[in-house]
C-alpha cells in the first residue's frame, strides 16, 4: 500500500530474489514541525529506518503531515507469518496519535495498517503490547489513549485482512507522565498468561491487567512506585 506523502527510498546492494525480513528498525530524519514536546523535547523523527536480513537498509520518509511521535520502533511478528513487522506512533499535525503497523510489501517498506487517529492536534497514545494476550492465536495491540488525559487502555486485533478491531477498553490507567522520555510498565507471563502491568490513573497503585473472553480485568498489585513497578515484573 504506497500512501499519499511517504516517500521509499533504499540502500545499500540491489535487492536478491529471495525476500527478505527486517531485522531491525530506528527512526531517522529528526524534525520539529510538530512540537508537542510530550517526550521531553519538540524533536521528533520524518522517517523510519528497516535493516533486512541480507544487511540492506530501506526507508520510508512523511514528507509532510505526520511525524513518528515515540522512542523507538517495535519489531514484531503481528501478522504470524514468521516474518517480523514494525508497530510505531505517528501523529499528524491536525488529527494526533495513531498507532501503525509497517512492513515489507513487494519488496518496499509500506504501512500494512493503523488504528485511527485520536482526532485532536497534541494528543498522543502510549503502548503498551503487541502479543497474543488472550492465547487465541492471534496478536492484540495495546496502548493508552491519551495517558494525561483520557487514560483509557484500548487493545485492539489484528486480522487476517489485515484490519484492525479494537477488542477491548477500559477507563482509568496510565503509563506515561508529559515529559518522560520512557514508558512505565509493560507485559508480563508469570505463569498464568500475559498481563499489562500499569499505574491507575492517580499514580497510586500497580495493577495487572489480563484480557480474557473479550474483556479486561484488573488486580491492584500495591502501592506504586517506580522500584514498585519494576518488581512486578519479577512475578
Amino acid at each position: 500500500m504506497r500512501l499519499a506523502g511517504v516517500v521509499a527510498l533504499v540502500m545499500g546492494l540491489a535487492s536478491p530474489a529471495m525476500a527478505q525480513e527486517i531485522v531491525s528498525a530506528r527512526y531517522d530524519g529528526p524534525t520539529t514541525r510538530y512540537p508537542h514536546g510530550v517526550l521531553g523535547d519538540d524533536i521528533e523523527y520524518d522517517t523510519l529506518v528497516v535493516r533486512l536480513s541480507d544487511g540492506r537498509e530501506i526507508s520510508a520518509r512523511w514528507a509532510q503531515h505526520i511525524v513518528f511521535e515515540d522512542l523507538s520502533p517495535r519489531v514484531v511478528d503481528v501478522d504470524g507469518d514468521g516474518a517480523p513487522e514494525v508497530v510505531v506512533v505517528e501523529s499528524h499535525e491536525t488529527q494526533g496519535a495513531r498507532l501503525a503497523i509497517w512492513g515489507m510489501r513487494d519488496g518496499a517498506l509500506a504501512q500494512i495498517s493503523a488504528t485511527p487517529h485520536i482526532g485532536t492536534r497534541f494528543r498522543w497514545l502510549a503502548p503498551v503490547a503487541v502479543a497474543d494476550l488472550d492465547g487465541d492465536g492471534r496478536v492484540e495491540l495495546a496502548y493508552v489513549d491519551r495517558p494525561h488525559l483520557a487514560k483509557v487502555l484500548r487493545v485492539w486485533r489484528y486480522r487476517a485482512d489485515g484490519d484492525l478491531t479494537q477488542v477491548a477498553s477500559v477507563e482509568g490507567l496510565t503509563n506515561h507522565r508529559i515529559g518522560w522520555d520512557y514508558i512505565a510498565g509493560g507485559l508480563r507471563n508469570c505463569g498464568q498468561g500475559p498481563e499489562m502491568v500499569l499505574a491507575d490513573a492517580g499514580w497510586a497503585n500497580v495493577v495487572a491487567v489480563r484480557l480474557a473472553d473479550g474483556a479486561l480485568t484488573q488486580q491492584v498489585l500495591g502501592a506504586y512506585s517506580p522500584v514498585a513497578l519494576e518488581r512486578a515484573f519479577g512475578c
